[in-house]
Formats: C-alpha cells, sequence, structure tokens
C-alpha cells in the first residue's frame, strides 16, 4: 500500500537474499540432492532467503516439473531457517498464474515476477499482468524490474500503484536507476531490494531491503558482512566491506559473461554442487575460471 512514511517496514524476506543457481548432473539433469546441499550451504553461511528458478537459475531452460521439484526440494532442506522465494515469471500471463499456483503448493514463501519478455506491454498493461497473478495466489509477490533483459521497464509511477495491492509487496530493483527507486521507497510500503550486487549498500543506505545477490552464490558471508556493519551503526564498515567485494562483483557480473556461468564455474571448482549450464549458455573459459578463484580467494583472506 501507499504511505508517506520515511521508515521502512521489517523485509518481508529477510535482507540478504541469494538468486541461487540450478545445479544439473554433468549430464544436464536437474540435481535435487545438489540443490539441497547448497541451498543448506547458503543458508548456514549467512542467506535470509533463496530465490529459486530466476534468470540466475536458468528458468528460461528449465520446465515448468523441475521448477516446482526444485522448489519442494529446496524447501525440505531448508525448513523455516530461510524463506523461499520462486521465479515465476513468463511471457504469458496464464502460464505465469500456473507457475504462481504450482510453486505455492510446493511450499514457496513468496514469488518472485518479472516483466513479460519481449512482447514490450504498455504500462496499464503490465500493471494488470502483475495484478492477475497477485489475485490468483495467496502469496506475497517481489516484482522484478531488469529492463536491460525485458525490454520492458516497470516505471516508477506504476510500483507506486501496484503497491496498492495487498499481496505486492516487494521489488528486486535492477533498473540502475537509483533516483527511480528511491520514488518508490519514498511513497510505498514496497521491500525494495537490490538486484545488482553493486548496488547493494547504495540502495540499503536510503531505506532499501536488502538485495538478491548472485555474488551469495559463492560469497554469502561477505554479502551478508555489508548489511550487518550498516545495521550495527559502523558505516565505515560497511563501505569497506562493499569495496573488498567489488573486484569479485566485477568480474562474475560486468566482465562480459552472464552471472549465472560464473557462479557456476567457481562453484565447480570449489566442488559445490551447480553442474554444467544449459544452451544456448556456454561454461566459462578455464582461464577465466583461475582469475574468479584468485578473487574468491583474496576476498576470503584479506
Amino acid at each position: 500500500m501507499t504511505t508517506t512514511a520515511s521508515v521502512p517496514p521489517p523485509p518481508p524476506f529477510g535482507r540478504a537474499l541469494c538468486a541461487v543457481v540450478t545445479p544439473f548432473t554433468e549430464s544436464g539433469a536437474l540435481d535435487l540432492d545438489g540443490a539441497q546441499r547448497l541451498a543448506d550451504r547458503l543458508v548456514s553461511g549467512g542467506c535470509e532467503g533463496l530465490v529459486l528458478n530466476g534468470t540466475t537459475g536458468e528458468s528460461p531452460t528449465t520446465t515448468d516439473t523441475e521448477k516446482t521439484a526444485l522448489v519442494q526440494a529446496v524447501r525440505e532442506a531448508v525448513g523455516d531457517r530461510a524463506s523461499v522465494l520462486a521465479g515465476v515469471g513468463t511471457a504469458d500471463t496464464r502460464h505465469t498464474v500456473q507457475l504462481a499456483l504450482a510453486a505455492g503448493k510446493a511450499g514457496a514463501d513468496g514469488l518472485l515476477v518479472v516483466s513479460p519478455s519481449y512482447s514490450r506491454p504498455p504500462q496499464d498493461a503490465l500493471a494488470q499482468h502483475f495484478h492477475e497473478v497477485a489475485d490468483a495466489s495467496e502469496l506475497p509477490v517481489m516484482l522484478y524490474d531488469i529492463p536491460g533483459r525485458t525490454g520492458t521497464r516497470i516505471e516508477p509511477d506504476t510500483m507506486i500503484r501496484l503497491a496498492d495491492h495487498p499481496r505486492i509487496v516487494a521489488v528486486k530493483d535492477c533498473s540502475y536507476d537509483l533516483l527511480g527507486i528511491q520514488k518508490v521507497l519514498s511513497r510505498t510500503d514496497l521491500a525494495c531490494y537490490a538486484g545488482c550486487d553493486e548496488h547493494c549498500l547504495a540502495l540499503y543506505a536510503v531505506g532499501g531491503a536488502g538485495c538478491v545477490s548472485t555474488v551469495a552464490n559463492v560469497a554469502p558471508g561477505a554479502v551478508r558482512a555489508v548489511l550487518d556493519a550498516f545495521d550495527s551503526g559502523d558505516t565505515a564498515a560497511a563501505t569497506r566491506a562493499q569495496h573488498r567485494l567489488l573486484p569479485l562483483i566485477e568480474a562474475m557480473m560486468a566482465a562480459g559473461l552472464p552471472g549465472t556461468v560464473t557462479a557456476k564455474a567457481l562453484l565447480t571448482a570449489l566442488d559445490l554442487p551447480a553442474g554444467p549450464v544449459r544452451p544456448p549458455l556456454r561454461p566459462a573459459p578455464p582461464g577465466t575460471t583461475a582469475g574468479l578463484l584468485s578473487l574468491l580467494a583474496r576476498l576470503t583472506t584479506d
């Protein structure tokens, strides 16, 4: 709902959330045992919420059956130690509603709903899409604004209107528009999560709820440390923690390869559940993996 309050309510899904990769076996099948082991490691390492079946989780190339099975398996693994959100966004409203209902039955605590891709609906149609999904399910909804991939921005004014829906409670922001998301923060109760790791502290400092981090797949404690330091009142320590993460963030998220590819490369090199990526993605070159490992080692030893 819209509000003029300057202090946001407690984050609905926790603060430090991970956009989790989907582990596959070497043959490319869904690895549910690996997913459970990875989920347990992430929660033990500091993640308060796990976001499954998002882009980092290769949702464009997993089936509906696989998506549901993944939510069920991770729910069993983490119990009530962390929130579990299910990515259900597609380019088809009816299909998105079907996935939302299935996620609820599988044990999800919330839904991540991205803008429909490619069709580029106008803002009124986009708002109706989100309303239909939120109306169909009893679960709280996190909107996902990533116009660089979908082709459609959820405009701040549209988010402000959507905040009146009782089950639309949060936003994952990948708009690269700090002014726009602050407008949403100042005029609604929506919990605004940074979806870009480099914006975690900046958004948190102006009232954001936390982050949905890809880098947390390999460094959950380091991501959590930024938020913990800020909450303790030590803003200098929070800044140092964010700056320590920057080389790894840049290498994983801004060096030409998708975060899914770099996260899986690191997890595999560390002998942790990940497996291959599915086409059209391709694995990281060996030299890239070696460089990523070096940056991760420096992060954990400095």
